[in-house]
């Protein structure tokens, strides 16, 4: 483990994914995001497939997780972080437009950390996005990193 702090961004909006750089960026997070288009993208780099076999085998401080995204939902993708022995104490944060019910539902039963709705004022969606990268990445004592030993 390289001892840096990295956070997992996957979404599939650009301008959402602006916004959220932007806000961790005013914040100062010394910390480096990592972005992914939709879920096939974010089971790859946790699992150091396809383009990221190279990327060191330290996990995430943070997840953030879109639920609405292309080739796998970020509600599967969720459901094979939590039930993989490696991967399942990665705090994982559902940031989505989704309202739905069931939706919530769902995140929470499949272990989600938290469930965050994207405001629609620039505003609010910088806040909140500034609140959770603080918490997650600088306040949130994460679980010591144990690879497996292949």
């Amino acid at each position: 483990m390289d001892g840096f702090k990295r956070i997992l961004l996957a979404e599939d909006d650009e301008k959402d994914i602006e916004l959220t750089l932007s806000a961790l960026e005013e914040c100062k997070l010394a910390n480096e995001v990592v972005v992914v288009n939709d879920g096939e993208q974010a089971l790859d780099y946790l699992y150091r497939r396809g383009k990221f076999t190279e990327r060191t085998n330290d996990n995430p401080v943070v997840i953030l997780l879109d639920i609405k995204m292309p080739k796998v939902t970020g509600l599967e993708v969720l459901r094979q972080i939590k039930s993989d022995g490696n991967l399942k104490k990665v705090p994982t944060v559902i940031l989505t437009s989704s309202r739905e019910e069931k939706d919530l539902i769902a995140g929470y039963e499949l272990g989600a950390n938290a469930y965050v709705v994207k405001p629609v004022d620039f505003e609010e969606f910088i806040r909140a996005v500034k609140e959770l990268g603080l918490f997650w990445a600088i306040i949130n004592e994460p679980p010591p990193f144990t690879a497996k030993k292949n």
